[in-house]
């Protein structure tokens, strides 16, 4: 079998290591969000050490009857994509020794959970969790929501429940990120049809900086209530670095599958590993104690599959991934300067987003999000 070693899917592997998110929008490493609380509504979370110490609340909001808790008392599989999207933001990298953190790795977070009891996100739910943030901003000093969620019908009411309370929240001091959507289509749904939110849309940097080899990703784009053109800016929504969820069949086989993405080992080492684990990996004794290319190319087929690029991170993609990438770039702004009213806050992404040619100009808004540039024109902003 020779020097065993398994193979990512993400492009460039071979010149450099997955680009971390802070150095895809040139983050500025001085602000790391300090002092700002983020808000997040999604479907579930998972309190993961790269959350560690800075969750303030988790808000149970699956049913009117909300219920506030200072921990998550359980986890399912809804609570993957709430930890991709906090931790994508916020998270301190510490299962990666701070490789793979968030752009605002030292602020805050409000988790609320709006998958409602049939394990779905609607509409109803979506509000009922904005109204919360709405109502309990203050007390928890959120400045920032984030909603990678999406709703139901397209609807272009400007009193719709879902525009108002946008409307609300961005009127109360509160800067909301919304998702465009991965739909490929020329509609937004609800929330990311309001008018007063920064809707984000997507691109596939292709894991580099040579802006040549970028390409639009299938975000949606379209028109809000109001006739305003989103997304209202781009951010990398693929090949993005994200934990796994602890404790899953998925995380355990990755802690050891991770180990060999990218690093030879032996062949002895490799085979020693299979007869130990063969049970998680679900081969029989007999293929343990007999490996061969096939049952090595199992294993490889397992690295893709699963996204690996370490044996606590795979990647990730989506508009769901965007928005995040867009709140602990805004949360950089607000440590640098907390006067920032949302408008204001939207205004400074727009002018130094930088568009990109190869995309047409109504599919990326404002252009591509530069994090430096941003938080420049934050501390200059009177």
């Amino acid at each position: 079998m020779g020097m065993p070693q398994f193979h990512p899917n993400y492009p460039n592997y071979q010149q450099h290591p997955l680009l971390p998110t802070y150095e895809r929008v040139h983050a500025v490493s001085d602000y790391s969000g300090k002092g700002v609380v983020i808000a997040f509504v999604d479907a579930g979370f998972s309190m993961h050490p790269d959350l560690r110490g800075r969750v303030i609340a988790h808000v149970d909001a699956t049913t009117d009857d909300i219920k506030e808790h200072r921990h998550i008392n359980n986890t399912s599989d809804l609570s993957w994509h709430g930890l991709m999207v906090s931790s994508i933001a916020m998270g301190d990298g510490h299962e990666s020794a701070g490789y793979y953190r968030g752009i605002a790795h030292r602020s805050k977070a409000v988790l609320v959970k709006v998958s409602n009891p049939e394990g779905e996100v609607k509409e109803a739910d979506i509000l009922r969790g904005l109204e919360w943030v709405l109502a309990n901003h203050a007390r928890h000093r959120i400045r920032i929501v984030n909603a990678s969620v999406g709703g139901d019908d397209i609807n272009g009411d400007p009193l719709y429940p879902l525009h108002q309370v946008v409307q609300a929240l961005t009127e109360s001091g509160v800067v909301v990120v919304i998702a465009a959507g991965n739909s490929d289509g020329a509609f937004l749904l609800p929330p990311a049809s309001s008018s007063a939110g920064i809707v984000v849309g997507g691109y596939d940097d292709q894991n580099t900086d040579d802006r040549q080899q970028w390409k639009r990703y299938h975000s949606n784009y379209g028109r809000a209530h109001d006739g305003t053109r989103k997304p209202d800016l781009v951010a990398p929504c693929v090949w993005i670095a994200s934990p796994l969820l602890p404790n899953t069949t998925v995380a355990k086989q990755a802690s050891l599958l991770g180990t060999y993405v990218t690093t030879p080992t032996s062949a002895e080492h490799l085979k020693r590993m299979v007869r130990r684990h063969h049970q998680l990996f679900e081969f029989t004794k007999e293929q343990a104690h007999q490996p061969n290319e096939i049952l090595y190319q199992q294993l490889q087929e397992r690295v893709h599959q699963y996204k690996l690029i370490h044996p606590k991170y795979q990647h990730v993609d989506g508009t769901s991934v965007a928005a995040p990438i867009v709140s602990g770039v805004v949360a950089q702004l607000l440590e640098a300067n907390p006067r920032l009213s949302p408008q204001q806050v939207k205004d400074i992404l727009c002018q130094t987003a930088e568009p990109i040619g190869q995309i047409a100009r109504h599919k990326q808004g404002a252009g591509a999000i530069n994090g430096t540039k941003a938080v420049q024109e934050a501390l200059a902003y009177s």
